[in-house]
């Protein structure tokens, strides 16, 4: 990669964040190229849960649905 020709200022609000996006090896130019190419692409942040991430959300999900069913009826009967 070319070494910058030019500079810009970032407040440091936008430098932490940057820091915090930042992976391991990447420069603040690789930091910002790909947060620009993920603003672009519709489908980024997809995909991003392992199965095991995505199935415990499925399953709190359906839980909390299960639990406001109930609830509705409790309240139906009560009436």
């Amino acid at each position: 990669m070319a070494t910058a020709d030019e500079q810009i200022r970032v407040s440091d609000t936008v430098k932490r964040e940057l820091d915090r996006r930042r992976r391991e090896g990447e420069s603040y130019n690789d930091v910002l190229q790909r947060m620009l190419e993920d603003d672009r692409d519709l489908m980024a942040g997809f995909g991003r849960w392992s199965d095991e991430q995505a199935d415990r959300a499925r399953e709190t999900r359906e839980k909390s649905k299960q639990k406001s069913k109930d609830r509705m009826r409790r309240l139906a009967d009560d009436e």
